[in-house]
């Protein structure tokens, strides 16, 4: 669902967003923003409308032009006769260092009915079709549910995600062994159940995996308790990290499963966390109020840093 590196040069709304979830659906890419607003993008606009992508292109650069030609005209009239500000065409959103231009729910249906009802260019039965489509349940709801999103109770973006984990690693882990990932939903689902989006940004597992591997062979725990083993894990296919599936993290003998409580508790929440926490809201992946109600989420005895 990526658009290009490029930025368009149309107008860009300066907006502070992220993408929580996005999907393709027969070649419309479609998602919702943190602030909930709705979108496609570019290419999945262009094919609902029946028309070629650099046309939407091109109009999304004209948006703010002077004088404005009778095309873009026209349809921030359409915006405006829908009561929406027409200031914007598109939010330009970065994920993964590319590019998203994510066209709102009352653009993409202004764009739509042009070319539906008023434009001698593009496939007017298609655009007429896809009008009446969305017509029935209008954008926002019909993005919503494509993608699984609930506007009342946006956590359960969080539990899908949170349970498309567990879901894919139940039955790798082998008999007599346990997996980080599973052993730290403690800090995950009181995360979920304060409200807080935990997404493909937020992957404690691998921090507490790192630091946890470093005691074990620091102290030489497999001459305690066994050797470790290398299992399967795989990430949700919509995770950036699902890139490079399979994941070979480390399982670790039952026997250690105390030790590992133990040390996760008195060391890596009071210690470690504030530190991950620390290095997510300076790496830019979370805003520092967020990282704080994380923290105490899962730990209220500890803050964040203020450095």
């Amino acid at each position: 669902m990526k658009e290009n590196n490029s930025p368009v040069t149309g107008y860009q709304y300066p907006l502070d967003l992220e993408i929580v979830v996005e999907k393709e659906i027969d070649g419309v890419g479609m998602g919702v923003l943190n602030d909930g607003t709705p979108f496609l993008n570019m290419r999945g606009l262009a094919r609902m409308c029946g028309v070629d992508h650099a046309v939407i292109v091109r109009i999304t650069d004209q948006w703010a032009a002077e004088p404005l030609k009778p095309r873009e005209r026209r349809i921030k009239e359409i915006v405006r006769e829908q009561g929406y500000d027409d200031s914007l065409s598109f939010y330009a959103v970065v994920k993964d260092g590319t590019i998203n231009h994510a066209i709102p729910a009352h653009v993409c249906m202004a764009i739509l009915e042009y070319y539906a009802f008023e434009a001698k260019q593009g496939t007017r039965d298609h655009a007429l079709s896809s009008y009446r489509t969305l017509a029935k349940k209008g954008l926002s709801d019909f993005v919503y549910a494509h993608v699984g999103y609930n506007p009342t109770n946006a956590v359960d973006i969080s539990w899908r995600q949170f349970h498309d984990r567990v879901t894919l690693t139940a039955d790798s882990v082998p008999f007599g062994y346990f997996s980080i990932f599973r052993e730290i939903a403690g800090i995950i689902v009181p995360m979920i159940k304060a409200g807080i989006s935990v997404g493909p940004h937020i992957v404690p597992d691998i921090s507490v995996g790192q630091r946890w591997g470093a005691k074990w062979k620091k102290e030489n725990l497999e001459a305690v308790y066994g050797m470790r083993e290398k299992y399967e894990h795989n990430y949700p296919d919509y995770f950036p990290q699902a890139l490079s599936n399979p994941q070979h993290p480390w399982c670790y003998p039952d026997d250690a499963l105390a030790e590992f409580r133990a040390w996760f508790k008195q060391e890596y929440l009071a210690e470690h966390f504030p530190t991950y926490l620390n290095g997510q809201v300076k790496g830019g992946k979370i805003k520092a109020p967020i990282g704080a109600k994380m923290l105490a989420a899962a730990n209220p005895k500890i803050g964040l840093s203020k450095n």
